[in-house]
């Protein structure tokens, strides 16, 4: 069975006191549970203060056979920085929109741990956009059956090859593209220019980031509205500005995901909908959710270490 955990964000300590506390031990160099498998939802790297010693963590169970992790996009934006082009140069000009989130794993990993970086950078290839188990499945931020069959076609010979980054940094519109983002950043609404709605905070945000599992029509901005640090109004959404979206069944196998920083939960959001992502650099809290083969999700089978 698996514990799903979410956004680690560079926290080693709270990783090993959630590991810990699930009864994992540390053997040859890896963590590990007699009966159980972890599994993480992406985004270990940026934010915290422990990046390196994090994706040794990761990296050491996922490689001895211990857990499974995935992509999400801060180290999809962390393979991208570093690509170099035909000619050997690099693809992304600096400074650009990806190097602030970036700079403290950059700096954990400056002279002499430069050649560390590279292999880790190389092993983030290896792993899959998304997990797909049966009676459940695991994605960063948002499932869609056809963006994982994209999503499935750029994994080739155990990793995803460099020509896939590439073609997501020069080709905003093409499917692998599109795919890659659906799954890793979800479904941003995005307002037009003449339309401002005030959230809670006294700011009209030019986006948010949608319940994508929902029938969005009739949908107020507040119920349609994932954010975590602000409210917005309950006027209807115009059907004309809301994006496409696949509403997720409610008989559908149990899906888990990170990437919407939920400090203040909900954690299980629908019987088969779970994000595992409780903002661990804003909340101090780590969250885990233990799956024992349930066919609905119980509040009861979360972990959380603060």
């Amino acid at each position: 069975m698996y514990d799903i955990i979410g956004d680690v964000h560079g926290q080693a300590t709270l990783l090993k006191k959630l590991l810990q506390k699930m009864g994992y031990e540390k053997t040859n160099g890896s963590f590990s549970h007699p009966g159980r498998k972890a599994i993480f939802v992406g985004d270990f790297i940026n934010r915290g203060t422990e990046i390196r010693k994090t994706i040794k963590i990761i990296r050491s169970m996922v490689e001895s056979g211990n857990a499974f992790a995935i992509l999400g996009n801060h180290e999809i934006n962390a393979i991208i920085y570093h690509l170099t082009d035909k000619q050997d140069s690099l693809l992304v000009k600096r400074p650009n929109r990806y190097y602030p989130a970036l700079i403290k794993t950059i700096k954990e990993f400056s002279s002499p741990r430069e050649a560390e970086w590279k292999d880790n950078l190389n092993w983030m290839r290896t792993l899959p956009l998304f997990l797909d188990f049966g009676d459940i499945r695991i994605v960063h931020a948002c499932w869609s059956d056809e963006a994982v069959a994209i999503a499935a076609s750029v994994y080739e010979e155990g990793r995803i090859k460099k020509k896939t980054f590439r073609t997501i940094h020069k080709k905003a519109d093409d499917d692998i593209t599109k795919s890659v983002w659906l799954l890793t950043k979800g479904i941003l609404l995005k307002m037009p220019s003449d339309l401002h709605v005030v959230n809670n905070k006294g700011v009209a945000p030019r986006s948010f980031r949608m319940r994508w599992w929902e029938e969005t029509a009739g949908m107020s901005f507040r119920n349609l509205s994932f954010e975590s640090k602000y409210t917005l109004p309950d006027y209807t959404v115009p059907l004309q500005i809301i994006p496409e979206n696949e509403p997720y069944p409610n008989d559908a196998p149990i899906v888990f995901f990170g990437h919407y920083c939920r400090g203040r939960g909900p954690i299980v959001v629908k019987p088969n909908i779970c994000c595992v992502d409780s903002c661990v650099t804003g909340s101090g809290v780590l969250t885990a959710y233990r799956w024992s083969g349930e066919r609905q999700l119980d509040v009861g089978n979360i972990v959380q270490v603060k």
